[in-house]
């Protein structure tokens, strides 16, 4: 005979989930910066980035992540957390310690005000992408997996400077964020809400969200 799953333990994380979102709410906004000096002082981040900001995925190499379009206050943070320590990238950290306090806020608005590039949905097994779809969107609670737009809000468009926009993102940059909140290389994110929910996920899991939502395209 089946028994009925407890729904207590489903209520419980959302309550806990709301409770830690809540006090994060209203930190999106970010001190305004220069654009023109920012677009000068991101003359170090092209290479990786692209003149364009739509990152690039070289085979069998780092991938470096879309920066166009991505909520200011984020990638102030981000920036910080390498100069600190607190995020940890061999290839980032000595980029990020060159740019002073208003550099990085320059900077960070300089690739707000960027559009994402249109780009090629990636080739992927339909029932690999049904499954990232799924993740995305309805989550996996007998897993405890929370969807992805509890967090990044609607299209996966990102909400303010703790939830970025993962629509469009490029999916090598995407798996390789999962990979390492689930094996602790990062730790930069709110309350370990990314750690503890990426801890819980397969690599087949890892792979095919990072598939659906890189193939998503962004919302104006």
């Amino acid at each position: 005979m089946r028994t009925k799953r407890n729904k207590l333990p489903y209520a419980a994380a959302l309550a806990w989930l709301s409770a830690v979102l809540m006090p994060l709410g209203g930190m999106g906004a970010a001190n305004a910066g220069n654009i023109e000096a920012g677009k000068a002082a991101a003359a170090v981040c092209v290479a990786c980035h692209q003149v364009d900001g739509g990152g690039m995925a070289p085979a069998g190499a780092e991938p470096w992540p879309a920066l166009a379009g991505l909520d200011a206050g984020y990638i102030i943070k981000q920036l910080n957390d390498f100069k600190s320590g607190a995020r940890k990238n061999v290839s980032m950290q000595p980029f990020a310690q060159m740019l002073n306090d208003q550099q990085v806020t320059d900077v960070a608005a300089y690739y707000a005000s960027l559009p994402l590039p249109a780009r090629e949905a990636p080739e992927a097994d339909r029932e690999l992408l049904a499954h990232g779809e799924k993740l995305a969107l309805q989550g996996d609670w007998d897993r405890y997996i929370v969807r992805c737009v509890a967090c990044h809000g609607p299209g996966n468009a990102g909400v303010g400077s703790d939830f970025p926009r993962l629509a469009g993102q490029l999916p090598e940059y995407l798996r390789r964020q999962l990979q390492a909140y689930r094996d602790g290389s990062r730790s930069n994110d709110p309350q370990d809400l990314m750690g503890s929910i990426a801890r819980r996920m397969s690599d087949r899991d890892i792979e095919a969200v990072s598939l659906w939502l890189g193939s998503q395209p962004v919302q104006k």
